[in-house]
C-alpha cells in the first residue's frame, strides 16, 4: 500500500512539473485570457456593423421635413412680397433661391450625408490603417512577453523548492551527517524532496502570477472601454443627428433660424472626425505601448536569459518580492491610453468649432458619474 501511494505522488509531482513545458501555444493561451489583441476585433467589427445599421434609417423623418419646408417656404415667401410691396426691400433673385436649394437637400437627404462624410470617412481610414499596422507589431510583443512571464514564474517555482530543500538540508541532522556518508543519498532524497516543494512553492508564485494577470486584465479593460465608449458616443450622436437633421435643414429657411444649417453641418463633421481622432490617438498610444512591452521584454531577459533557461537568482530575488510578476509599465501605458481617448470629443472641437458636443459629452459624464456615485451607495447598503 505504501508502495502504491508513493508512486501515485511521484506520479502527480511528474505530471505537474510537466505541464508548464507542455503550455507551447502561449499564443493561443494569452488570446483566450485576454482577447485577440489590445482591442478586440469582433467588437471593433460590430461597432462598425452597428454605425452601417443605424445610418441606414436616415430617411425616418425626411417626409414629415418635405412638408415643414413647403410651410416654412410658403411663410418665407409671404415676409419677402410684403417686403417687396411696401418698399423695404428691393427684388433679389438669389435669395428667393435658397429655400428651393434646401428642399433639393431634403429631397436628396441620404446622399448630402454621405458626401458631407466623405472627407472624414478618408481620414478614418487613413489613420485606421496606421492603428491596424501597429496593432499586428504589438501582439507579437504581446506574446513574447507572456512566454517570459511565463518563463519568470517556473523558474520561480524552481529555485524556490530547491532554496527550501537546502534549508532544511542544513538544519536538520542529515544535512550534516550524509555529507560524510553518501552524496548519491542526498541526490536521492532532492529528487524527491524538491519536486514536492515545488508544488507547494507553485500555489504562492501562481498567486503572484494571477495577481498580475487580474491587473493587466483591469487595465486593458478600462482602455477598451474607453475606446468602446467613444466609438458609441460617435454612432449615436451622428445617427441622431442624420436622422433628426432634415428639420434643422426645413428650419433653416426662415430667416430667425438662419444659421441651424450650417450649425448642423459644423456639428456632424465634428462628431465623424471622433473616428479618425481615436484611431490616432490609438496609434500613438500604441507606439507607448510598444515601448513598454519591448521594455518589459528587455528587464525580463535579464531575469531569465534570452532562452529563458538561464536565471539571474539575485535579480530574481529582488523582482519576486515585488508582490507581482510584472514591472508595472504596460499596466500604467493601458490607463493612460483610456485618458487619452477621452480628449477625442475636445479635440474635434479643435477642427470644426461647434459648443453643441462638447455640452453634450460634458452632460453624458456627469451623468455617468452620477449613476457610478448611485451604484456604489447602493453597494454600500447591500455589503
Amino acid at each position: 500500500m505504501k508502495k502504491l501511494y508513493v508512486m501515485l505522488l511521484l506520479a502527480i509531482v511528474t505530471k505537474a512539473n510537466a505541464q508548464p513545458n507542455g503550455h507551447t501555444n502561449n499564443g493561443k493561451t494569452l488570446e483566450y485570457l485576454q482577447g485577440d489583441g489590445i482591442y478586440e476585433a469582433g467588437v471593433m467589427v460590430f461597432l462598425k456593423g452597428l454605425k452601417d445599421s443605424v445610418w441606414s434609417h436616415f430617411d425616418l423623418f425626411v417626409t414629415d421635413a418635405k412638408a415643414l419646408a413647403a410651410i416654412f417656404m410658403i411663410i418665407f415667401f409671404a415676409i419677402k412680397s410684403y417686403e417687396m410691396m411696401v418698399g423695404d426691400k428691393r427684388l433679389e433673385i438669389m435669395p428667393l433661391l435658397r429655400p428651393f436649394g434646401l428642399a433639393m437637400i431634403i429631397l436628396w437627404w441620404g446622399t448630402f450625408v454621405k458626401m458631407v462624410a466623405f472627407p472624414t470617412d478618408l481620414i478614418a481610414n487613413q489613420t485606421e490603417q496606421m492603428f491596424k499596422s501597429e496593432q499586428n507589431v504589438l501582439n507579437d510583443l504581446r506574446v513574447k512577453r507572456a512566454s517570459l512571464m511565463l518563463a519568470v514564474a517556473n523558474s520561480l517555482y524552481t529555485y524556490q523548492a530547491q532554496a527550501e530543500v537546502a534549508a532544511k538540508e542544513s538544519d536538520t541532522w542529515y544535512g550534516q551527517a550524509w555529507d560524510a556518508v553518501s552524496s548519491t543519498v542526498k541526490e536521492g532524497v532532492g529528487a524527491v524532496v524538491s519536486p514536492l516543494l515545488e508544488i507547494k512553492n507553485r500555489l504562492t508564485v501562481g498567486m503572484q502570477l494571477l495577481f498580475t494577470q487580474l491587473l493587466e486584465l483591469l487595465g486593458i479593460w478600462i482602455l477598451r472601454l474607453a475606446v468602446y465608449i467613444i466609438f458609441l458616443l460617435q454612432i449615436i450622436y451622428s445617427t441622431i443627428l442624420i436622422i433628426l437633421g432634415p428639420f434643422a435643414v426645413a428650419a433653416s429657411i426662415l430667416p430667425a433660424f438662419r444659421d441651424s444649417f450650417s450649425t448642423w453641418i459644423a456639428r456632424f463633421i465634428s462628431v465623424n472626425l471622433y473616428s479618425g481622432i481615436a484611431y490616432l490617438i490609438m496609434y500613438i498610444v500604441g507606439l507607448m505601448q510598444e515601448y513598454a512591452l519591448s521594455s518589459e521584454i528587455g528587464k525580463y531577459h535579464e531575469l531569465v536569459g534570452n532562452d529563458g533557461a538561464h536565471a539571474n537568482l539575485e535579480k530574481m530575488a529582488w523582482f519576486a518580492g515585488n508582490g507581482i510578476l510584472s514591472f508595472g509599465t504596460v499596466i500604467i501605458v493601458f490607463l493612460i491610453g483610456a485618458i487619452c481617448m477621452f480628449t477625442v470629443p475636445s479635440i474635434s472641437t479643435w477642427i470644426i468649432a461647434t459648443s453643441g458636443i462638447s455640452s453634450a459629452t460634458s452632460t453624458f459624464g456627469r451623468s455617468a458619474g452620477a449613476v457610478i456615485g448611485v451604484a456604489k451607495k447602493a453597494a454600500g447598503r447591500l455589503f
